[in-house]
């Protein structure tokens, strides 16, 4: 079929290969019913790719290799992992795992997902490379996860991805969603009756042309199958064609009455083949002779346009696969199976052997639900969690005794929540209810239904779901429920909690968890800590979260040993913790071992919580340069994974930027997300932004009331941010005592912390309440403690409200020696508003501020800065490139685009520039 009156779609084809041949990169996903022409899009691709010098590849999804993880992927790579030995080793690994072709740890599906875009770059430097998959919503899910990713890291790699796919794949969750589309329409009718005729060679009765026309509704394999359905006479005569089913259903029932209409055994090896996924002939023909079918039984298939065989065996349209496989009967699709299963290597194949095994089984049958399940553990090795929660349902379905169904449920559910299926894993988990349980079994399911629901609703009722399983699991398994309590506490701080199961209520409870059954970890550290600071207060609760940020930071957690591994999900809690203690060395050097760890696992899913936080951090530190690179790094990495959107750490960074319309955009999203928890963290530290930015433009009475609120949330750490900027506020919109009891709050916090950030927020705030002469003092000790930490923000801070002071007490050169310093030390950080504050300040007292020199990197994205950053301390391209999830060769664009700007020509150039590019370096290394 060619691409008849198709002008629009030849043309966006075309150009997706011209920005290859010009060294760019492109995807596109072509859209449409079935029949519609996808399939002739991809062959026009194919066909001007290959006539321009591209090497092609192509592969089509199967419906019946959707459980198979990888398997897409896997057949689409084969042919180019001749090349796979120049990735970096862990790279290579990941694939081999993903692929099956050796053992290894888990790979994330998101290294694999670097590892195939490098593999696809390394490819295209010989020549640009263009990559078709058709029947792209058949694919396994963790394959069109990978592509998808894929898709959206293409920027210089002369590599193209096309994939086709049906409409009814058009889903905001489905991996693909979001790339460029290409929706193929129905043909015109003059373009419709020039097929028509082309297609049946003898003279149409114009009434029946018409008619098919019309009823084809523009959908070309329908216009060349329809008329196959009514005899000749029929066709000529004027007599009508029936139009009860929709056009694919219409061309499948026409696909499926020629099947009929075969001899037995022909209709036999038809449905071998439509069982069999991978098009091995080879295969097909061992099956045929389990059942004693001939080779010439393939002969009047294919001399009717079903399918062809030869080293492959394609059939003439995947409807004819459906047809085939959808009308034949339950008994004849066991038959089919069991002659696949008997022809399938059980040593080589296992995962198939079992799978057509269990096609094949009538009823219960324990040995083929074990072997499903051994097949689901191997697919779970390979990062195939959606493809091992399908075969442990199957397995479920099997298996006879109720003990080991319930066991084989509890592991279906728990991988299919662990695959983001998380609404199926709720259906399952309500037959699992109908099964006899024991207590374990009870309190396991209460576990996974409360972490199910903490995960898809982040609403309240999470932490008394965790909190009422930790209970159920004490008498079980001590680790598992304490585990349990610290869920069920880091629940509540994040949302805030419901009724009667706040913050320090869920505390109050966890009181009752058991003791560690061994020597304390760092996450039994934690949560011992957590449950002291919320019910015998802040003080009390100091040493022992103090003890557990060393735990945390300990050689052996950094080496992995010992409980590090088990430990290392706790990394984000233990970051705020260090918040919570003021604590900035420990925050830095966790938030920035949580995002090493997570880029060293190639674990993308929490790769951006880990960069978000690592962003707030830096920008709380005044690091805004850096912050922004994090948090760009963060949004560019949750668009590729197709992960929700986590705009706080932007939110916070232009709170502190000084831009408005950005904050109150970015704020208003973020509090219409969390409207149902409104006292989580998420809004406190959304008000705790506001409560910045107000600050920054001296609208104080805004400002207090922000703080005012972040203030009420029973987490230390949003609360801990705000209270500074809460004093601050409500000294200069008078409110003297709302700003006494704060600064008491801060004061009591920052003694039994201890630290310089602490004790320098502290001081700063008694000055800031302290009347007269008295208050200096203050204010000279905030400027020397916070000298000693890295928060360089507040440090800047501290010299403006001092400025501020001084020119008040009428002592205007000492004022402008202090606002100097705030002007410079802001403006360089890009803190814009309280900058201007500053120099609205500096003016008053009769001088103007120096205007901040551009630097030369002002020119560099965000991403730019980044991958020179790296640069310029010695990081070659490839190993840029792994560090933010691109190609070699993208990075190589982006320097071409530094290099153009900075106005340098070479790496060791760049290093000359290395003071700009570095500031705030040393601080995303603590």
């Amino acid at each position: 079929m060619d691409l008849l009156g198709r002008r629009a779609e030849r043309e966006a084809v075309e150009n997706v290969l011209a920005e290859v041949r010009a060294g760019r990169s492109g995807a596109l996903v072509v859209r449409g019913e079935a029949g519609i022409g996808k399939t002739a899009v991809l062959e026009h691709a194919r066909h001007t790719a290959a006539s321009a010098g591209f090497q092609v590849e192509f592969q089509a999804g199967a419906e019946s290799e959707t459980q198979f993880a990888f398997a897409g992927l896997h057949q689409l790579c084969a042919p180019l992992l001749d090349r796979a030995g120049a990735l970096p080793d862990p790279q290579q690994v990941a694939l081999g795992v993903a692929f099956g072709l050796h053992g290894g740890a888990t790979p994330d599906k998101f290294l694999v997902g670097l590892a195939t875009l490098n593999l696809l770059a390394e490819v295209a430097e010989d020549r640009p490379l263009v990559t078709l998959v058709d029947d792209a919503q058949w694919l396994d899910r963790a394959s069109a996860q990978v592509l998808a990713f894929v898709a959206r890291r293409l920027v210089a790699e002369r590599v193209a991805l096309i994939f086709a796919v049906r409409e009814h794949t058009r889903s905001e969750t489905h991996p693909l969603a979001g790339l460029p589309e290409l929706r193929l329409h129905g043909l015109g009718e003059a373009d419709a009756q020039e097929l028509l005729t082309a297609a049946v060679r003898t003279p149409l009765d114009a009434r029946v042309r018409d008619r098919i026309v019309a009823e084809a509704r523009g959908n070309p394999l329908a216009l060349l199958e329809l008329p196959r359905s009514a005899p000749l006479a029929q066709l000529a005569g004027g007599f009508g064609l029936p139009d009860a089913m929709s056009v694919p259903r219409r061309i499948e029932e026409g696909f499926r009455q020629r099947s009929r209409d075969l001899p037995t055994e022909t209709q036999q090896l038809l449905l071998v083949a439509a069982a069999e996924p991978t098009g091995d002939a080879a295969m097909l023909w061992r099956a045929a002779a389990e059942l004693g079918i001939p080779s010439s039984a393939a002969a009047p298939a294919e001399e009717v346009g079903l399918l062809e065989i030869g080293l492959r065996v394609r059939f003439r349209h995947p409807l004819v696969r459906s047809a085939v496989y959808h009308t034949a009967t339950p008994p004849d699709r066991r038959r089919a199976h069991a002659a696949l299963a008997a022809a399938t290597d059980p040593q080589a194949d296992p995962d198939r052997y079992a799978w057509h095994r269990a096609q094949a089984a009538l009823g219960a049958d324990e040995d083929v639900a074990a072997q499903l399940e051994r097949t689901a553990d191997r697919a779970r090795s390979r990062g195939g969690m959606a493809a091992a929660a399908s075969f442990l349902q199957h397995a479920f379905e099997l298996t006879p005794s109720s003990a080991r169904r319930t066991a084989r449920a509890l592991k279906a559910a728990s991988t299919l929540h662990e695959a983001g299926a998380s609404q199926d894993a709720r259906e399952l988990l309500a037959l699992v209810d109908v099964e006899p349980l024991d207590a374990f079994q009870r309190a396991r399911l209460a576990l996974l239904r409360a972490r199910i629901e903490f995960h898809v609703t982040r609403h309240g009722d999470a932490a008394r779901m965790l909190l009422d399983a930790a209970r159920m699991l004490t008498p079980h398994d001590v680790a598992l429920a304490r585990e349990t309590y610290l869920h069920a506490l880091d629940a509540a701080i994040i949302t805030g909690g419901s009724p009667g199961y706040g913050v320090r209520e869920v505390a109050h409870a966890a009181r009752a968890a058991p003791p560690a059954p061994g020597p304390p970890g760092p996450s039994d550290l934690l949560l011992d800590g957590m449950v002291t600071i919320f019910t015998q207060g802040y003080a009390a609760g100091v040493p022992v979260l103090r003890r557990a940020l060393e735990a945390f930071r300990a050689d052996e957690f950094r080496a992995g040993r010992a409980r590090g591994d088990d430990d290392r999900r706790w990394l984000s809690h233990a970051s705020r913790t260090a918040s919570v203690l003021f604590d900035d060395t420990s925050l830095h050097a966790l938030a920035t071992r949580h995002v090493r760890l997570a880029r060293d696992a190639g674990a993308l899913v929490t790769l951006p919580a880990a960069l978000l936080f690592q962003s707030v951090a830096m920008t709380v530190s005044g690091e805004l340069e850096r912050a922004g690179e994090l948090a760009a790094e963060q949004s560019a990495i949750a668009a590729a994974t197709g992960a929700v959107p986590l705009p706080d750490a932007q939110l916070v960074l232009a709170a502190w930027r000084g831009r408005p319309d950005e904050t109150v955009e970015i704020y208003t999203t973020v509090t219409q997300d969390a409207a149902e928890r409104e006292r989580g963290t998420e809004v406190s530290l959304a008000q705790y932004a506001l409560a910045v930015l107000h600050n920054g433009l001296g609208d104080y009475t805004a400002a207090q009331e922000a703080a005012a609120r972040a203030c009420e949330s029973d987490a230390l750490n949003p609360s801990n941010l705000a209270l500074p900027e809460l004093i601050e506020a409500a000294c200069r919109a008078g409110g003297p005592e709302q700003a006494l009891e704060a600064a008491d709050e801060l004061g009591s916090r920052a003694r039994a912390s201890g630290t310089p950030w602490a004790l320098g927020l502290a001081a700063r705030s008694r000055g800031l309440i302290t009347s007269g002469p008295g208050a200096e003092e203050h204010y000279l000790e905030s400027i020397g403690q916070l000298g000693r930490s890295t928060m360089t923000g507040h440090l800047a801070r501290t010299h403006l409200v001092y400025g501020e002071w001084l020119r008040r007490e009428g002592r205007r050169l000492d004022a402008r020696e202090q606002l100097r310093t705030a002007h410079e030390l802001l403006a360089d950080m890009g803190a814009e508003a309280f900058a201007e504050r500053a120099a609205r300040e500096l003016r008053a007292t009769g001088e103007h501020a120096r205007k901040r020199n551009p630097r030369p990197t002002d020119a560099l994205t965000a991403q730019e800065l980044h991958v020179a950053r790296l640069v310029a301390t010695g990081a070659t391209s490839r190993e840029a490139g792994a560090q933010l999830f691109l190609s070699p060769r993208t990075i190589e664009a982006h320097l071409r685009n530094i290099f153009r700007k900075l106005g340098v020509t070479s790496r060791r150039q760049l290093k000359d520039v290395r003071l700009g590019l570095l500031h705030g370096e040393a601080a995303g290394s603590r």
